[in-house]
C-alpha cells in the first residue's frame, strides 16, 4: 500500500502523531500535510518547521518552539510517564508517523527516539488505524523498544534527510560554577539523569573522575559519551534512556552498540523503577523557585513555556531511591528577564516541589528534612542573588516563614 491510498482510509479531521524531539520525518510530515485539509497534530517538544496553519490543531503534552505561542495549540497537562496512558483513552492516534532505520531482519530501529512511540504504535493498531515509517539511512541502530516488527509497520517512505545536531553552548562560569557544585554531591556508583544544556554538561564534566557511574534518564547527549570515554561509567551496565540528541560522532557510538538500552516513557520514567537505581541522582532546571521550596518549570505569565515533562517522574523516584536526590539546579538571576530566579512565592502552577537541593552559581540550599523556616534562610542565605537577599528577607517575614526580628 502506497501513502496516498493509505491516507484516503483515514477519518475525517484525523490525530496524527508523530516522532518528536529531533527525530521528526520532514519529508513524510509534509506529504501527509500536502493530502488533509484539517487534522490534529501530536507531537512531543516539536520543533520548528511543524505545519502551523488554519485546519491544523497542534497537540502535545510538552511544548516545543515549533508550537510555542501558537494560537492552534492544545496543551493536555501530563506527567510524561503518563502520556502513554493519554494516547491509549483520550489522544488515541488515527495515525503514526515514525521515522526509522532501514528494515533488517523483519524489523526497524526508531533510533535516536523511542520515548511515547511504542505505546502510540500499540494504540493506533487497537483502533485499527495506520502506521507510516519514513526510512532513513542516516539514523543508527539502536536496541530495546526502539526495534519495531515490520509487520506493525503499514507503509514505508524512503527519505534520507540529515539529523539535527546541537549547538554548542558554551559553558560560561555560571553554569560551570554550578555544574561543579552539583558534581560534588554525586558519589562513584551512583546512577544520573541529567539533559542537555551548559549547567548538565558542566556537571557531567566534573564528574569524569568518578567511577561505575550508571546513567537511567529520559535522555542524553554528548555528555555521556565523555563519561564513557573517560572510563567513568559501570561498562557491564547499560545506559537506559527513552530518547538521545548528539553530535555524528554520538550516533557513531550508538549505532549498533548493544550497551544502550532505548527503552518507552512508561518504563523510563515510571517512578518505582527509578528508585529501583541505586543513589539516583536527578538534575533538573526550573524557571523559578519559591521560599516554599515550588519550582515553576513550565509557565511564564501563567502562558505554557513547556509542560511537566519528566520532572516530577524523576523527583519522586530519585528521593525514594537508596541514597538518592533530586536537585534543581538553576542560575540565580535570569539573564533575558534580567529578575531573580529565586522569588518569594511562584506566581505561576506549580511544576514540582520537595527536591534535595536548589543549587546555583551562589551555593547549595539544603531542602529535603528541613523545616520550612530553614528551607527558606537556606534559599536566601545560598541560592539567592546578593541583589534581591533582602527583599527577600522581607517577603519571607511577610509570609510568615521567617520571625519578625528588630
Amino acid at each position: 500500500m502506497d501513502l496516498t491510498t493509505a491516507l484516503r482510509r483515514l477519518p475525517p479531521d484525523p490525530r496524527v502523531l508523530v516522532s518528536g524531539n529531533h527525530a521528526t520525518p520532514w519529508h513524510t510530515l509534509s506529504l501527509v500535510d500536502a493530502a488533509l485539509d484539517s487534522y490534529r497534530l501530536w507531537a512531543l517538544n516539536g520543533q520548528r518547521g511543524l505545519p502551523d496553519r488554519a485546519g491544523v490543531v497542534l497537540e502535545t503534552s510538552f511544548v516545543g518552539p515549533g508550537m510555542r505561542g501558537s494560537p492552534r495549540l492544545s496543551y493536555v497537562p501530563s506527567r510524561l510517564s503518563l502520556v502513554p496512558l493519554l494516547l491509549s483513552t483520550t489522544q488515541v492516534p488515527d495515525l503514526v508517523l515514525l521515522h526509522t532505520t532501514r528494515p533488517r531482519g523483519g524489523r526497524v530501529s526508531l533510533g535516536i527516539e523511542v520515548n511515547v512511540l511504542p505505546a502510540a504504535v500499540d494504540a493506533v493498531r487497537r483502533r485499527g488505524g495506520l502506521v507510516v515509517a519514513q526510512v532513513n539511512d542516516r539514523l543508527p541502530w539502536t536496541f530495546g523498544d526502539a526495534e519495531v516488527d515490520l509487520d506493525l509497520v503499514d507503509v514505508l517512505v524512503e527519505a534520507d534527510e540529515p539529523l539535527p545536531v546541537p549547538v554548542h553552548v558554551p559553558v560560561d562560569e555560571a553554569a560551570a560554577a554550578i555544574g561543579a557544585l552539583v558534581a560534588e554531591r554525586v558519589p562513584d556508583g551512583a546512577t544520573l539523569q541529567a539533559g542537555i544544556g551548559a549547567v548538565p554538561d558542566a556537571t557531567m564534566h566534573g564528574l569524569v573522575g568518578r567511577r561505575g557511574l550508571k546513567v537511567w534518564t529520559e535522555m542524553f547527549s554528548d555528555s555521556v559519551l565523555a563519561l564513557e570515554k573517560a572510563g567513568a561509567l559501570d561498562r557491564s551496565a547499560p545506559v537506559v534512556a527513552s530518547f538521545l540528541f548528539g553530535s555524528d560522532e554520538l550516533l557513531d557510538w550508538v549505532d549498533g552498540n548493544e550497551r544502550i538500552r532505548m527503552v518507552r516513557t512508561e518504563v523510563t520514567n515510571d517512578p518505582a523503577r527509578i528508585a529501583a537505581n541505586p543513589a539516583m541522582v536527578s538534575v533538573n532546571t526550573a524557571l523559578q523557585v519559591d521560599l516554599f521550596g515550588q519550582a515553576n518549570a513550565s509557565r511564564i505569565r501563567a502562558r505554557i513555556h513547556s509542560g511537566f515533562g519528566g520532572q516530577t517522574d524523576f523527583i519522586v523516584g530519585a528521593l525514594h531511591s537508596p541514597g538518592g536526590q533530586a536537585v534543581i539546579a538553576l542560575r540565580s538571576w535570569h539573564p533575558r528577564a534580567d529578575v531573580s530566579t529565586i522569588v518569594p512565592m511562584v506566581e505561576e502552577p506549580v511544576t514540582s516541589f520537595q527536591m534535595s537541593a536548589v543549587v546555583t552559581e551562589q551555593g547549595v540550599a539544603e531542602m529535603f528534612g528541613r523545616d520550612q523556616t530553614t528551607q527558606a534562610v537556606n534559599l536566601i542565605e545560598h541560592a539567592a542573588h546578593p541583589d534581591v537577599r533582602e527583599e527577600l528577607r522581607e517577603e519571607g517575614v511577610a509570609l510568615g516563614l521567617l520571625p519578625v526580628t528588630g
